[in-house]
Parts: C-alpha cells; structure tokens; sequence
C-alpha cells in the first residue's frame, strides 16, 4: 500500500497531543468533573436549550451513543439547515460526499466509494428505487417528514447486509416518542436564478408542508403529514458528445504515426425545467403494555420533471471525429495552424468542413413514484426483547424524451474545449439563430426515445430475538431472521418521427425567440414551447416496445445472524456473524445482426433475430463482525471495530441481454451479466472522540477496507455459440484498497466571553486508494466516489430566537456514471461551494427563515476518459433561495 502517512495521520497526532494533554489533567480534571457535571446539568434545566445549538447537540449525543462508527443528524438540525433536499444535509458530514443532478444534491458517496456501495434504509427497511440499479436518489425524501439520518460507516451483525461504503437510515417521526407542537405548518418561496435567461421562463417556485402529531390516548399516537415544493432549477449547459480514442473507436492518425483523441461533436443546452415534488406521511403506533411497541406506517412520494428544452448540436452531420483520418495532412478536415492540441487531444480547431448545427426544441418528461409500508410490532421487559417487521415498497418510473430539429451547414466551425477555459463554439457562413429560417427537414425532423418504463417492487420480513445476560462480559445475545423478495423491470419504448407532409417544414418565427447563453460562449440559440411547434411541423408515431432493452431481475435474499452484545467496567460493543445466501433470476432478450446477402430478394440486407435469454446465480457468504467502544475517561471514547462487508450487484448489471454484431472478421456485442459477483471488502476502523463539552466533540475516525473485487464495465472476449465475440458489459474487476481518515471539531465559543452563543462545525475526510474502474483501459478512472479530499467547515450563531449558520463546502475531484448508464464515467472536478440560512422566532409558535445556496455558482466541470482537456459536461446550475413562515401550534 503506497499511503502518504504524513498527509492522512496529521489530523491523529492533533487529537494524539490534545488527548495527551487531556490525559495528563486528568487526576485534577476528574476531580472536578463531577461539580462541573452538576453545575452543566442544572443550567440545562433552568435555561431549554432550541434550535440549531439544540440540534447539533442532539446529533453529537446520538453520535456518542451509537454502536458502531457513525455520523447522525436530528430532526431540528434538518429543519434549519440549507435543506431543499436531504442529501444537502448528508452532503455537510464528514466523509459524504453529495453529487447534483440538476442543481440539487441528489446521491451520496462515502468514504471514497459510490452511491452504488451505499444502502439507503427508511425505518431500517430496505426499500425499492426508481433508479435502474440499487441507488437512492434522496432528494425523493421531503426533509420536513423526518425525525432523523444515521449514515453508520461500520457494520453490525443484526444490520441489513449491503452497504460497503456506508449504511444511511432515515428515521421519520414516532407519535408517542414525540415532543413538540402539534401541529406544523409551513409555506414560503423558492428562486433559482440559473434559467434567468431563458425567454418567458422564471425560476420562482413554492414549498409547503403541514404536519399533525397527536396523541388520541396515553398509549395510541398518530402522525399525519403532506409537502408540496415546485421548483423551477433551469439551467445552462455545455456537453462533449466523447472523443475518438484507441479506446472508444478509430482515431486519426498524425504523420508520425500518433494517435489523436478527436472529439465526436458537442451541444450545448438550456432547460427551462419545472420539478413538481408532492408527498403524504402517516404513521400509527400504539404501545398497550410496558412491554409493547407496535407502529404501522407510510409513505408516498411523487416526483414530476418537465423539461422544455433548446439544445444546439455541433457535428452531428460532417462531425469533428475525423474517424481514420491522417490528421493534419492534405485533405484532412484538420490542418497545420487551425488546431491546439494538449498532449494527444484535441483541445481546439477550425474545421472548413460544413459541419452542421442543428437547432433542437426538445421536451422531457419523468414521473416516479415512491411508496413504503411497513408493520412494527416490538416486545420488551427487560430480560427478554422480539421484534417482527414487515415491509413493502414500490417504486415506479416513467420517462420520455421527443424534440423537433431544424440544421445548418455552415462553411466553418471553430471551437475550444480544453481543460481550465470556458468552452466556445463559432461558425462562420449560416445565421444558425435566424427565427425566420428555422426549416424541419424531412431526412431528419427529430427524435422519439421512449417511453421507459421502470418498477421495482420489494417486500421483506424479519424477526429478531434477544435474551439479556449482564453476566461478566457478556451483556446479552441475540440472533435474527430475514428474508426479502425483490423484483425490478425495465420496459423501453419506440417510437418513429416524421414531418408533416412528408415534405420540409418551416416554422413560425412568431413562436420562436433568439437568445444568447450567459456561461459560455455559442452562437445564438432559438427558444420556442415545444408542444407548439411540433403540432406545427412533425408527427410522431408511438410503437412497440423494443424486447432488447427490456429485462426483468428476480432477487430472493435470506439472512440470518447471530450476535453477542458485549458489556463491562468502561467498555461495550458486540461479536457477531451474519449470513447471506441470495439468489437472483434474469430474463430478457437477446438478438443477432448479421448480413443476409439472399434477403431482399436477393439483393441483401442486415437480418436481425431475437431469442429469448436467461441467467441465475447465487452466493453465500458468512460476515463476521466486531465493535469494541472504550470509555478511557467521561469525556474520551475509543472505538475499534473490524468486519466483513458485501454490497450485492447493480440490479441492472445482471440483466441478461446480449446484442450481437455478426460481422466477421471481428465478431462484438453488449451484454448484461447474470453472474456477477458482489463486492465485497474486510474492513476496519479505529476512532477517536474527545466530548470535552456538553456542546463539543474533537473526533478522528481512520478506516482501511481491502477490496477484494469491485464491478464495472469493460471488454472481454467470450465464446457464444462456438465463436469468439468481443462484448462490452459489466464484469467483476481485481478490488484494491480504500484507506482514509475523518476529522470532526463541532464547538460553541464558551471559552471566549461574549461569544459562546457563536460556533464552528468542521470536518475533512482524507482518502488513499489504488481502486480502480474497468475503464478506459489505457488509463482507468478511479473508482466511482473516490475524492481524495472533502471538508466542511461552518460558522453558526444560535440565541434570542435566531438561528444562523454559513457553510462551505469543498470535494477534491472525482468519478461519477453520467446520468444511468454505468458505462459512461466522467471525472467531475473539484467543488466549493458555500450556503447561508438564517431564521428568526418571531414568537413562540411563528418563525422565519431565509436560506441560500450555492451562492458563488460553482461550476461542475466533467471530462471524459481520465483526461482533464476531454470535456464531457460545463454546467452552472445558479444561486438557489429559500424564504418561508413556520406556524407552529
């Protein structure tokens, strides 16, 4: 392991030298501690301690109090933080870092691995997505339904199986262990100013919520709740299509024999995007005896996405690839002094080749669904404790994508894409943004993808059993049952395009509107309501499903454990193993394209045949587990833990479609892979933390996991029906290892008089590893997830009814699957961005707050294939606000 011990320990000898110190005061310290103890203890009970203060100290306590290693956040510190989504909360602790699909954070990476390695929990259920694969998109999770967030970075036998990275539970709130207002009510406005460009588009949207909380006895509560939140997060957008590599397809060659990295084409886009966000919460829990818990509840989320879209294209006819060419010499599209290149590729041109623009009016739509159900019943009387839970979900996706197109062919287009400047594209010979010369052109009037159609539907049982001992060392043991049936499909459209007539059709310009972007620099683009124009000009014609897109995955997982909690003179913890036995089921279809020369009458044609195709496979493997917590002194604890983790295969990835190309002398495909493997790692952790305050905790935490494989995309030669085909798909990769450590210092300024209302919350993650994706082969990324660096560092003010806070955030770069196809990774640069909020309590029961984010409009720059000057996305999704009224009674 090639770790740069003086980088990742720096942060263990500052708290070495502050436990030090504190282990050399400690005669004197423990003699006063327990008068200072008092003392803290009745100020507490003469002064209630509220909002944001009270927040961050209820997540320190539920940090020292938990098991294994882990970070939490409550209930009130979602409430007043920058929270449009949950993910804005998981994305401020140590080690998380989130990732922004249209401005929000959206997943979250931990610990140097990716969202695919991260098991999203609600209740401690395992619960179906609207993703193709296993990842949780939280920002489908309303902030205002939950009580609290646990990410648990280590692993417990009695845990659910699955998050080698990390385990996020979100916890929504229980009536009878409540305590607060009755009933909440809250609405205000929301504002992006990323789309403030568009023609007739405006980023003013709305949030509201109402949450009732009510006892009907002493022993039966009831929660009822609902949020509503439009958002229009328009933005501008610059995208690399890809480039022409030895890897990825048939590159130029220089007069030196050089190959050179030719970009495919670009397009830039503007989405006026409306996001309509509405969900509903109910919970029941009745408690008839001392000894019995029993909660049944759910919850439902819908997320609708319309996009009305203006893109242009560069290169979709007479492209930039220069596929085979002898770049630079005579009768190449690219010649001496009209190019830069940086190393191999091809940061700049002028090309006189009539590459065309083509002006796109595009609309998107997507709507999913979340529900989650689930039936709690718990005994307990101290000696004896069974809990049963049953659960259901389901999660629904559909999509759809249609555009209308008009093109250009002007005499010449020169661009600039590399790495460190603003992307730009001129062209010279065509006024591209003309109103009045925006012609649909019979040979291509547009696109029809879709619809797709996803769902996945999860049910799961389990029972857990344990006997308290408190016999010596041993505190008690326990063992637990579970079982989960999981089924997730993909159904994928077609549909076909034509104009009007048959014939070329020109538009309206009284519909149209030219306009210039404001982040980068193309020529004018044209803006119209695409249901407008294409009831002008084109027809589409919906079809049948294509059967070699569609697949059906069939998960039975069986798990069971046995633990023995751990307890004694200062310390605690617990040994265990789980066991996992799953079995999965894949089914779709296959096809074969080959070349027919006694097809069409003899004249020939490519003849496609579809079969139908399955794959199975199953796996067991045993996960030891162990988690020691020493309490070195009241204010110093020490953990070590050791495990064997697993985060079982994309549902996706182990589709068993096969597309083959029948075209000797190279014989390829793409596939899916039933038999995946999971992935699977040993790790440990050590940590650290120093409660040296009520409202104050030093902590570092250091981990190693040794991966011993890992899943990603690449080519492999595989022998089908006798023949040797290339295929392009999924495949277990070698692993390697994740070593990292995280530092916490979360403080009010008690110690300096007159500011201890004021205090900081910091963190920064630390990260060395040698894990790598299958991808690009000549340079493989690293792995999904791996920032070599994340910190957070906060500044907050909570009295007199205000609550404030300033937030930056910083994540060094890092890889990322560009949008839901795993096989197209792009490294996404480093990131600051900094947030602000700010509420006041008018009184008792109203408040205000005012809340911001990304106030320096960070850019999210992506490049393709390991190479910074090879762009894939240039984005500014603009300054987000937030200003709304709480009533609370």
């Amino acid at each position: 392991m090639h770790l740069d011990f003086r980088r990742v320990l720096w942060p263990t000898s500052v708290l070495a030298l502050a436990i030090g110190s504190n282990a050399a005061l400690a005669q004197s310290a423990d003699s006063a501690a327990a008068p200072q103890a008092a003392a803290e203890a009745a100020s507490d009970q003469a002064i209630v301690v509220t909002g944001l203060r009270a927040s961050l100290r209820d997540a320190l306590n539920a940090k020292r109090n938990t098991a294994v290693v882990a970070e939490t956040i409550s209930s009130k510190d979602i409430g007043v933080l920058p929270d449009v989504t949950i993910a804005d909360s998981l994305g401020r602790l140590p080690g998380v870092t989130a990732t922004r699909d249209r401005g929000n954070a959206s997943q979250a990476a931990v610990r140097g691995l990716g969202p695919r390695l991260v098991l999203g929990l609600i209740n401690g259920r395992e619960v179906a997505s609207s993703e193709p694969d296993r990842n949780v998109r939280w920002e489908i999770y309303p902030s205002e339904i939950v009580s609290s967030v646990a990410v648990y970075k280590g692993q417990s036998a009695n845990f659910i199986a699955g998050g080698v990275a990390a385990t996020i539970d979100i916890q929504t709130i229980k009536p009878l262990d409540y305590h607060g207002p009755a009933l909440t009510v809250r609405g205000g406005a929301i504002y992006n100013d990323g789309g403030k460009d568009i023609p007739g588009y405006s980023g003013l949207g709305a949030r509201g919520s109402a949450q009732y909380v009510g006892k009907l006895t002493d022993n039966l509560g009831l929660v009822l709740g609902g949020t509503y939140q439009r958002q229009k997060n328009g933005f501008e957008s610059f995208q690399g299509w890809g480039y022409n590599t030895p890897d990825t397809g048939t590159p130029p060659t220089d007069a030196s024999g050089n190959k050179i990295n030719a970009p495919w084409g670009a397009q830039s886009e503007v989405k006026g995007l409306t996001e309509t966000r509405w969900s509903t919460t109910a919970a029941l829990q009745w408690k008839p005896g001392s000894y019995w818990d029993i909660t049944l509840d759910g919850l439902y989320s819908n997320i609708k996405i319309n996009e009305n879209q203006a893109q242009q294209w560069y290169g979709r006819s007479n492209g930039w690839g220069d596929w085979g060419g002898n770049f630079g010499q005579p009768g190449d599209i690219y010649q001496p002094g009209n190019y830069t290149l940086a190393g191999n590729t091809v940061t700049g041109a002028t090309l006189n080749n009539y590459s065309s623009v083509t002006n796109v009016f595009g609309k998107y739509t997507e709507d999913k669904t979340l529900f989650v159900s689930g039936l709690n019943a718990k005994y307990d009387d101290g000696t004896w404790s069974v809990k049963t839970d049953v659960s259901y979900s389901s999660a629904k996706r559909n999509n759809l994508y249609r555009s209308v197109a008009t093109e250009f062919y002007p005499s010449s287009t020169t661009f600039a894409t590399g790495a460190g400047q603003v992307p730009s594209v001129s062209v010279s010979g065509a006024n591209v943004g003309d109103t009045s010369a925006q012609t649909v052109q019979s040979y291509y009037p547009g696109l029809y993808d879709g619809p797709q159609r996803l769902h996945d539907d999860l049910g799961a049982g389990q029972i857990d059993i344990r006997r308290a001992v408190n016999s010596g060392w041993l505190a008690g043991v326990g063992v637990g049952l579970r079982y989960s049936n999981r089924v997730k499909s993909l159904a994928y459209g077609s549909g076909s395009v034509g104009t009007i007539g048959g014939g070329n059709v020109t538009l309206n310009a009284a519909d149209l509107t030219a306009f210039n972007v404001r982040n980068f620099s193309v020529p004018t683009m044209v803006y119209g309501n695409f249901d407008t124009i294409a009831a002008q000009s084109v027809v589409y014609t919906p079809g049948a499903d294509d059967p070699t897109k569609g697949w059906r995955v069939r998960e039975d997982d069986m798990e069971g454990y046995v633990m023995a909690d751990l307890g004694g003179n200062g310390f605690s913890g617990n040994v265990g193993v789980r066991f996992v036995d799953v079995v999965t089921h894949s089914t779709a279809a296959g096809s074969s394209t080959s070349w027919d020369p006694n097809a069409n009458n003899g004249s020939g044609a490519n003849v496609t045949t579809i079969f139908p195709i399955q794959g199975n496979s199953h796996y067991f493997r045993a996960l030891p587990s162990i988690n020691l917590n020493f309490e070195l002194t009241d204010t110093l604890k020490l953990r070590v833990a050791a495990a064997r983790v697993i985060s079982r295969p994309p549902l996706d990835e182990l589709r068993a479609n096969r597309i083959l190309s029948v075209y000797p002398p190279q014989l390829t495909g793409s596939a899916g892979n039933p038999t995946l493997r999971p992935f699977m790692a040993t790790q440990g952790d050590i940590s650290a933390e120093w409660y040296f305050h009520k409202d104050a905790m030093l902590a570092v935490a250091g981990y190693y996991k040794d991966v011993d494989t890992n899943i990603g995309y690449t080519q492999t030669t595989q022998n089908i029906g006798g023949a040797d085909y290339l295929i392009t798909g999924p495949a277990n990769g070698k692993g390697g290892y994740i070593a990292g450590v995280e530092t916490t210092l979360q403080m009010p300024f008690y110690f300096i008089p007159g500011l201890d209302k004021f205090g900081i919350y910091a963190n920064a993650a630390f990260v060395k590893s040698d894990l790598k994706e299958l991808a690009p082969k000549a340079n493989p990324f690293p792995a999904v997830g791996l920032a070599d660096f994340t910190g957070e560092f906060d500044l907050w003010y909570s009295d007199h009814g205000i609550d404030a806070r300033l937030a930056l955030k910083h994540h060094s770069p890092f890889t990322v699957i560009y949008g839901w196809d795993a096989s197209q990774l792009t490294r996404l640069d480093s990131e600051t961005t900094l947030g602000a909020s700010i509420g006041y309590s008018i009184t008792k029961n109203i408040s205000v707050r005012v809340q911001a984010n990304n106030l320096t409009n960070q850019v999210a720059r992506f490049y393709w294939n390991n190479d910074p000057n090879q762009i894939a996305r240039y984005e500014k999704y603009g300054r987000s606000y937030l200003a709304d009224v709480t009533v609370r009674y």
